[in-house]
């Protein structure tokens, strides 16, 4: 005969009494009990970067930085609290942790000059200040002031901006104001759009 849930309930309870009233030692089955993963981590909440959805995660990770210890991943987790994906994650958002603890993935500028084969390791400031000649310069070359009829344009179309999936609307409308407003450029686009 199977027991119901209710005599199986009734059995654990008395069973736990009876340890309990035996004054059973309990030390070698607390012993193996495993600690969570997640037990000593601090928790991060941020947003799986894949698609435009932009599902909430939590990323754990162990070290304490003000000590000057690295902090490492230990696991990713969708965010039960986050109202678009309520703690579930799709294939790739559940691999993040791969994307992050990676011995492939770049954390250095590399730089592969024209015509060359090598790649070179440069500095982010480097990287930064060779940006911002390069879009200066595609600027004042490119930048096509008065369309056919003589009317103002200001457009610049050499040259196009992207937003990523993780931008939030403000830093979008930021995008915007920065790069058509200020610089001219037409070809501007966001994941969310794409």
């Amino acid at each position: 005969m199977e027991p119901t849930r209710r005599q199986f309930l009734k059995s654990a309870a008395l069973g736990g009494v009876a340890a309990s009233v035996l004054d059973f030692d309990l030390t070698p089955a607390y012993a193996q009990t495993r600690e969570l993963k997640v037990a000593r981590t601090t928790e991060t909440r941020s947003i799986c970067p894949y698609c435009s959805v932009s599902c909430g995660v939590i990323i754990h990770t162990l070290g304490d930085s003000s000590r000057n210890v690295p902090s490492s991943v230990a696991h990713v987790e969708g965010d039960p609290d986050h109202p678009i994906n309520q703690g579930t994650l799709c294939p790739k958002g559940i691999t993040l942790k791969h994307n992050i603890v990676n011995d492939r993935r770049l954390t250095k500028v590399r730089y592969r000059a024209p015509g060359r084969r090598a790649w070179e390791e440069k500095s982010w400031d480097w990287a930064l200040d060779r940006i911002a000649r390069l879009v200066k310069k595609t600027r004042d070359e490119r930048l096509r002031v008065k369309d056919e009829r003589g009317r103002t344009i200001n457009a610049l179309t050499a040259m196009g901006v992207i937003g990523g999936c993780t931008d939030t609307n403000e830093v979008n409308y930021l995008l915007v104001k920065a790069f058509r407003a200020g610089l001219g450029v037409v070809p501007l686009e966001q994941q969310a759009r794409i």
